[in-house]
């Protein structure tokens, strides 16, 4: 039998999942590399051995996307499988065509044979874009479930950024498992909300391995939370499938892959940012969801934003600092600290640009749209002392932090600096509490055996 000869494009994260669900141990293809974009400092590794499986003795190695078309004849690939997210549809096809034009396929693998099955009740949660509100909307999710007296475990996708072998599984329970796992700020942004809160969260790279270590946690587990990332479809077979949509963005879920996917698979949809978003762009959202997932039940809502310290902000000239992955490939020109400085009357926002240090530069570069505000890189110490460089050589009055963590923590910042927080808000009916009521019913878990009509 002649081998397929298998080449993914990926970015730290869908990628290995494809490879784990449909190609490790699998005879019929052959494997021979990924390539890696969006994500920086994540090239020149390997897919170690230990996780490639016993095909691949040697590991895989990774490449740098901007080979491609080269790779494709010097490998002889056969398909290349795009495993990335956040992407428009002329970005996709734009890298179909060059792999076309190399002449291998170009495949894009589906829910039914990357999906595991969990054996506890699952509630998924998804995008159309980066920075939707996907990690307000979980938070929510599991404040409702734990009010519930129901233990809950989150799994978050991907970031493995580092040791892959040692990033197998896992397990987040305190703010110290942060540091021994030595996670970047992105992944600090998504892991140590939940860790404040109570609830334990699970990642890695190895989502089956994952999952079962998530449903026989030792602290219990009733129902399992995806959180997804960007605006890729779950890795489980989901339960019930809650899709967060943002009318800053709002012709984006049938415009970038794979949103449009996660869209059409929703129990859900949370119409986010209302309070916020014009009229016209929420009755955007309201038709495409009509026309797309008629049957899906639609959840008005907001994410109110709050300040330690609102006289830090008012008439002062402000640097803000906001989450990474939503105002670089996410493409947003505003986010929480943005908006926050706006509300409470800054006199000026700060341009980060001239102060701007080592990677930071980069990062501009690939995305100089990102215009007056600094995206909170962190990928690595070489990215962290660039970021508390350029926030300290800044000609601000006061740095205010739109990003879920506490940037103050991992980094020295010598300005005076106030942080941002938000949450997730339902308004009116039906609610996400109404939502998650009526689930747990039907699970049979949890709350009394009465019927709800949302």
């Amino acid at each position: 039998m002649v081998k397929k000869r298998i080449l993914i494009m990926g970015a730290a994260g869908r990628d290995f999942h494809n490879f784990n669900t449909v190609y490790r141990d699998n005879e019929a293809y052959e494997v021979v590399g990924f390539t890696a974009a969006q994500i920086p400092n994540i090239l020149n590794r390997k897919y170690p051995a230990a996780l490639a499986g016993k095909l691949y003795p040697r590991g895989i190695p990774i490449y740098d996307e901007k080979d491609l078309k080269s790779l494709i004849g010097e490998l002889e690939v056969d398909d290349v499988i795009f495993s990335y997210s956040d992407v428009s549809y002329d970005y996709l096809m734009h890298k179909s065509a060059l792999v076309n034009t190399a002449g291998a396929n170009f495949v894009l693998l589906g829910r039914k044979e990357t999906s595991i099955k969990s054996t506890k009740p699952l509630i998924s949660i998804g995008a159309t874009r980066t920075g939707c509100g996907k990690s307000q909307t979980a938070r929510r999710l599991i404040e409702i479930l734990i009010e519930k007296g129901l233990k809950v475990v989150a799994i978050r996708h991907p970031m493995p950024y580092g040791d892959l072998e040692a990033q197998r599984v896992q397990r987040f329970a305190r703010l110290e498992d942060l540091k021994k796992h030595n996670c970047t700020i992105e992944e600090m942004e998504e892991y140590e909300p939940h860790i404040v809160r109570g609830n334990v969260i699970y990642a890695g790279v190895d989502f089956e391995a994952i999952l079962r270590a998530a449903e026989n946690d030792p602290d219990g587990c009733d129902v399992v939370v995806w959180d997804g990332g960007n605006n890729d479809f779950p890795f489980y077979a989901s339960d019930l499938h809650i899709t967060v949509t943002d009318p800053h963005r709002a012709g984006h879920g049938m415009h970038y892959y794979p949103g449009e996917v996660t869209l059409r698979m929703a129990d859900v949809v949370i119409i986010n940012k209302i309070d916020s978003g014009h009229p016209e762009d929420i009755a955007l959202i309201r038709k495409t969801v009509g026309e797309v997932v008629p049957k899906a039940i639609v959840i008005d809502a907001a994410s109110p934003i709050h300040v330690e310290d609102p006289g830090m902000i008012r008439g002062k000239k402000v640097l803000v600092v906001e989450d990474g992955p939503t105002v670089t490939h996410g493409g947003m020109k505003t986010g929480a600290g943005t908006l926050a400085a706006e509300k409470f009357g800054a006199a000026s926002l700060v341009d980060p640009r001239p102060f701007l240090v080592g990677q930071l530069k980069d990062t501009f570069a690939t995305y100089p749209d990102i215009g007056i505000l600094l995206p909170a890189m962190g990928y690595g110490d070489a990215q962290l002392r660039d970021l508390e460089a350029t926030i300290n050589g800044s000609d601000c009055d006061t740095v205010v932090i739109g990003t879920p963590i506490d940037l103050s923590r991992v980094i020295n910042i010598k300005k005076p600096s106030t942080r941002v927080f938000y949450d997730l808000q339902s308004i009116g009916t039906p609610s996400l509490e109404d939502v998650v009521h009526r689930f747990l019913v039907q699970q049979g878990i949890g709350v009394e055996m009465e019927a709800m009509v949302v």
